[in-house]
């Protein structure tokens, strides 16, 4: 099994951008969901499964500098960091830093309604599943033959990783549940299985909707009252990994299922 594709986004909601490699970390990807929008209107985290327009944005983050790339104009400029705001994120309060610049009028004006751009305080405060997530072909493969479109490459599922999978049955990650794998120089332990909401129907890169992904999978893939895909991870073992990589599993395999909270959305 390989790694064959690697994609973040530093913007929390908008495109995932693949990536040659990435950095695993105990706290996650360091540069993963760096940002997040903040509605000043609800003072809570903006979430994509009510704002799937973030869907057709792109971000680049090198830092100090940002670039928002948006369907009505792109932005760029410097970070600097303004004052400190609590937002609310699926009943969780997290600490947030406004950011000055550029970017939160922007994103107002095509959202139509008021965001403020801010920068979380601590890893992994607006992802709510493990730092990590993965999908495997296998699974893809199946998915795309119940909902007939001609390719998935697992993009519209926002994983940190897609792992290859040649030969294995579909949704073979069940069985990775609760042990550890090993992607590269890095051990992830699988936390558990995944759940979905309806922003896996909507095109990767566009917003709109184009598949029903999660009645496709609901008949077999509910568990404890949601449809799940994919597996989530916390890192144990930092490491680089690149496209490419092996991933092995590090331990006796697992079948039971774990509890797992809402994915990041």
């Amino acid at each position: 099994m390989r790694v064959v594709r690697i994609a973040t986004t530093p913007v929390k909601g908008m495109a995932h951008v693949p990536r040659r490699d990435v950095a695993l970390t105990v706290d996650g990807v360091p540069d993963d969901r760096v940002f997040c929008l903040f509605e000043t209107a609800t003072g809570r985290v903006a979430r994509t499964a009510e704002n799937p327009a973030l869907l057709a944005c792109r971000a680049d983050w090198a830092p100090p500098s940002l670039t928002v790339h948006t369907p009505i104009g792109t932005v760029t400029g410097g970070v600097a960091e303004a004052g400190p705001v609590t937002g609310d994120y699926w009943g969780r309060r997290v600490g947030l830093n406004v950011v000055d610049g550029p970017w939160s009028a922007l994103l107002s004006r095509y959202l139509g309604r008021e965001v403020r751009l801010c920068r979380r305080r601590e890893p992994g405060a607006v992802i709510w599943a493990g730092p990590v997530s993965l999908v495997t072909t296998s699974s893809l493969a199946e998915l795309a033959r119940r909902t007939g479109a001609p390719d998935e490459d697992g993009a519209r599922f926002r994983p940190t990783l897609v792992v290859d999978t040649p030969g294995r049955p579909p949704f073979c990650e069940d069985a990775w549940v609760g042990v550890q794998l090993r992607v590269g120089p890095a051990v992830v332990t699988v936390r558990g299985a995944l759940p979905r909401c309806a922003v896996v129907d909507r095109e990767p890169g566009a917003g709109c909707r184009d598949h029903r992904v999660l009645a496709a999978l609901a008949a077999d893939r509910t568990r404890a009252g949601e449809i799940a895909f994919g597996v989530q991870g916390d890192v144990v073992n930092a490491g680089r990994v690149t496209v490419g990589a092996e991933v092995a599993l590090a331990q006796p395999s697992d079948t039971s299922w774990m509890p797992a909270r809402p994915a990041s959305t």
